[in-house]
């Protein structure tokens, strides 16, 4: 559904900052916009979980943090490290990078491996965490994002993710997101990676997006409230 309002619109947002020379103060920054606008949850490295989680304690904004970030090359046992330890410095929500061999090469048995090793993590908390995982939608065929998605949905996971944002290959399509959306209909779809402007905003969210991943998500806003006015 196309959101109408300012209120609407902020709640699909996870602002994002996974820059690896991030400060303190940008964390900061961060979380004071991510108030500020209303968004739905902050993206942090887990280097910078805990100081987020401690920002956002008093708030209803959730804290999202990563897992085998930005390959998904590292074992399924490091990226449940990954999982359990942002998990304990107060994540909410956990994005975790697929691994994309096992996509590519249709190896359903690794993937699945891979896979289930956060998921069991995020599973094993009271409340439950939330799963995203993210396959490199731009790095992949048709085919192999229909297997990627359809392995997801069988095993459970909460949502499918197009990018990491810093793949060659490039981020978010419309044509990954619907095909996402198509082939996994059980699972939230999350667009990111070179989200810039309220049109593609709109776009990934016409196209099946339930949360949209993105560094310009205070342009992309301010972009809505002048549109507004000009109506």
């Amino acid at each position: 559904m196309i959101p109408e309002t300012r209120t609407r619109l902020a709640k699909y947002f996870d602002h994002t900052l996974l820059s690896a020379t991030a400060l303190r103060s940008d964390i900061q920054q961060l979380c004071d916009e991510a108030f500020k606008y209303g968004f739905y949850s902050v993206c942090v490295l887990p280097r910078w979980a805990s100081f987020a989680a401690d920002i956002l304690r008093d708030t209803d904004i959730k804290v999202a943090s990563v897992a085998g970030f930005p390959f998904g090359a590292d074992t399924p046992k490091i990226k449940a490290n990954d999982a359990r330890e942002v998990i304990k410095a107060g994540a909410d929500e956990v994005d975790m990078v697929a691994d994309l061999p096992s996509i590519i090469e249709g190896d359903i048995n690794y993937l699945t491996r891979d896979l289930l090793s956060v998921l069991n993590i995020c599973r094993s908390t009271r409340p439950a965490v939330t799963l995203k995982v993210i396959i490199e939608s731009a790095a992949l065929t048709d085919q192999q994002i229909v297997f990627a998605c359809k392995t997801c949905q069988q095993i459970g996971v909460n949502f499918i993710k197009t990018s990491t944002g810093l793949n060659p290959a490039g981020g978010a399509s419309t044509h990954a997101v619907e095909l996402m959306a198509q082939s996994a209909p059980q699972c939230d779809i999350k667009a990111a990676g070179g989200i810039k402007t309220l049109t593609q905003t709109l776009e990934m969210i016409a196209a099946g997006a339930t949360r949209i991943g993105a560094s310009a998500s205070v342009s992309i806003m301010e972009e809505f409230n002048n549109s507004a006015q000009e109506k």
